[in-house]
C-alpha cells in the first residue's frame, strides 16, 4: 500500500510543479525534455545492477518501452492542444475518466474479479473525478474539436493498460527501475528531434530556469511510474483498484494542494465530487 501512496503523491507534486510553471514563466516544451532526460538519469543511479544497453536492448519488455516513451510525448501535446481549445478542465478529466479502461481490460485479460460493491465504487470514481474537474469553460464550443479528448482518453487508457501488461508479462521486480529509466529516455529522445526538427538552435540556448523546472518535474515522475508498477504488485490489490485508487487519490490531493497553495476556489460540485471521491476509495479498499 505504501508504494500506492508514493505514487499518489509524487503524481500530484508533478500538477503542482506544473501550475509553478507559468509563474516562473519556464517553457513548459523544453522544461519536459529535461525532465525525461532527469527520470532517465534517476533510473540510472536507483538501478543497482549494471547498466549493460545490450542486455537491455535484448530484453523482451524493451520494445514496449519505446512505444510508451513515444505515447508520453504524444498524449502530452495533445493534453497542451486540448487545454488551448477546451479548456484545462476537460483536458484532466479525459486524462482521469481513462482509468476505465485499464480496469475493464484487468477483469476481461486477466479474468480479475469485481465484486458488486467494488463495482459500484469503479463507477462512483468515474463520477467522482468528471464532479471534481469540471469548471465553468470559457468561450465557444468547438464541436470539430472533440476528437482532441477523445485522444487524450484513449491515449491515456492505452498507457495504463501498456503499463500493466508489460509489468504483469515482461518486467521482473528487479528491473522495474531500469524499464522505467528506459521509458523517459525514449520519451526524451523523441523530444530532442521534436527540437531538431523545430527550432535545432534552442537546444544550446537553453534557459536556466527550464532546466531547473526540467529537472523539479522529472524526479517525481520518475517515481510516479517507479511506485505505480511496484503498487500494481500489491497482494490483495488488482489492477482496477490500484488504478482507481490512483486516479482519484491524485485528484483529491491536488485539489487541496490547489486550495491550500494557490487559493484555487471551488464549486459545490467540486465539494460534491470530492466526498464522493473519498466514498468510492471506502468501497474499493474495505470490500
Amino acid at each position: 500500500m505504501w508504494d500506492l501512496i508514493w505514487s499518489i503523491c509524487c503524481s500530484s507534486l508533478i500538477f503542482v510543479v506544473f501550475k509553478l510553471y507559468k509563474r516562473f514563466e519556464i517553457q513548459t516544451f523544453y522544461a519536459i525534455v529535461v525532465n525525461y532526460l532527469t527520470a532517465f538519469s534517476v533510473g540510472y543511479v536507483v538501478y543497482d545492477q549494471p547498466f549493460r544497453m545490450s542486455a537491455i536492448i535484448n530484453s523482451p519488455w524493451f520494445p514496449g518501452a519505446l512505444m510508451l516513451g513515444g505515447l508520453f510525448i504524444v498524449i502530452f501535446n495533445l493534453m497542451a492542444r486540448t487545454s488551448q481549445l477546451l479548456g484545462v478542465s476537460v483536458a484532466s478529466v479525459a486524462t482521469k475518466m481513462s482509468l476505465a479502461i485499464p480496469v475493464v481490460l484487468g477483469v476481461w485479460w486477466y479474468d480479475e474479479v469485481l465484486g458488486p460493491v467494488k463495482i459500484m465504487g469503479v463507477l462512483l470514481a468515474l463520477v467522482a473525478v468528471y464532479f471534481s474537474s469540471v469548471k465553468k469553460r470559457k468561450g465557444p464550443f468547438v464541436m470539430r474539436s472533440l476528437y482532441l479528448p477523445l485522444l487524450v482518453f484513449l491515449g491515456s487508457g492505452v498507457i495504463d493498460s501498456s503499463l500493466k501488461y508489460i509489468e504483469t508479462h515482461l518486467v521482473v521486480r528487479s528491473d522495474f527501475p531500469v524499464f522505467s529509466a528506459m521509458l523517459f529516455a525514449s520519451a526524451a529522445a523523441i523530444g530532442i528531434m521534436g527540437i531538431l526538427i523545430r527550432q535545432p538552435s534552442n537546444l544550446v540556448h537553453f534557459r536556466p530556469l527550464n532546466v531547473l523546472g526540467g529537472i523539479a518535474l522529472g524526479i517525481p515522475n520518475y517515481f510516479s511510474i517507479f511506485f505505480l508498477l511496484r503498487a500494481l504488485q500489491t497482494e490483495g490489490l488488482n489492477s482496477a483498484s490500484v488504478f482507481t485508487l490512483n486516479n482519484v487519490s491524485i485528484v483529491m490531493l491536488t485539489t487541496l494542494l490547489g486550495i491550500v497553495l494557490f487559493k484555487e476556489q471551488l464549486s459545490w460540485k467540486n465539494w460534491m465530487g470530492i466526498g464522493m471521491a473519498i466514498l468510492s476509495i471506502l468501497l474499493i479498499s474495505l470490500y
